[in-house]
């Protein structure tokens, strides 16, 4: 049933950046609308997914990167979601749900068989890094999509080249989205980095300042300082979707690389 589930929701996840795509080349709305529409579907399989994972055996911890990586574009999907009912960026849906795509593919690598968990140390504080850390994640990714549209809708209008209908958010609205995403995923991914050191602390009795935790502490600092350039400096809009964009793509590195690398 989860595998089924699970398949379900990349299908949709893939019916969304296909119909979000076909939206954006031929300025279709309808086609737009069709988009967040399966986007929502597959959230709500999505949610069903992880609702069974108990029911396998043995169930996959969220520890492991590709599930956390499902995770996280689970909760960045459900954001979204949120955004929509304040913001106009229904358009965002031309990133969001290929990274949401993504998310699941790499999670069905790993189905059926699932991997034991590498950490010892307290189930419940494991659990609450993992959420509070993808969390952020998911946030902090959402802000960098939002930045990666600013800066593409910018160049498109600076050049002043048409697009077909466009469909595509308004500068405004992008960047009112990136700052609310960025508000609640930095004290989210905190929260997570906290969590985190309680947990190793919890497991080793001592912090060890390995690569993963030095990482983690460098990723964080980074994004204290794109948020105070952000909310105190009041740093232009242009250069908030910069720093958006970097910050997201050096904590993925900061994820991902040190994962494999370990």
């Amino acid at each position: 049933m989860v595998v089924a589930l699970h398949t379900l929701t990349g299908v949709l996840y893939l019916v969304a950046c296909l119909a979000s795509g076909a939206g954006l080349a031929l300025g279709s709305a309808r086609a737009m609308r069709v988009a967040v529409v399966a986007l929502a579907a597959g959230a709500l399989a999505h949610g069903l997914t992880f609702s069974l994972l108990h029911t396998v055996n043995p169930p996959p911890p969220l520890t492991d990167l590709t599930w956390a990586a499902s995770l996280m574009s689970w909760i960045a999907v459900l954001a979204y979601l949120a955004l929509l009912r304040r913001t106009k960026v229904s358009g965002l849906v031309v990133l969001v749900a290929p990274m949401a795509f993504l998310g699941v593919f790499l999670a069905a690598l790993r189905l059926p068989g699932p991997v034991e968990a590498t950490t010892a140390g307290s189930a419940s504080l494991a659990h609450a890094h993992v959420l509070l850390a993808s969390a952020g994640f998911a946030l902090l990714g959402l802000a960098g999509l939002c930045g990666a549209l600013f800066l593409a809708e910018h160049r498109r209008l600076k050049r002043r080249q048409a697009l077909p209908g466009s469909g595509l958010p308004s500068l405004e609205s992008l960047d009112r989205a990136g700052a609310v995403a960025l508000a609640i995923g930095f004290p989210l991914l905190t929260l997570g980095v906290v969590t985190g050191a309680m947990w190793v602390h919890a497991a080793r009795e001592s912090w060890n300042g390995n690569a993963h935790e030095i990482g983690a502490l460098v990723a964080w600092c980074l994004y204290l300082l794109l948020v105070l350039q952000r909310f105190a400096v009041h740093q232009g809009a242009r250069r908030c979707a910069i720093s958006a964009l970097a910050g997201f793509a050096l904590l993925s590195v900061w994820v991902v690389g040190v994962e494999v690398l370990a």
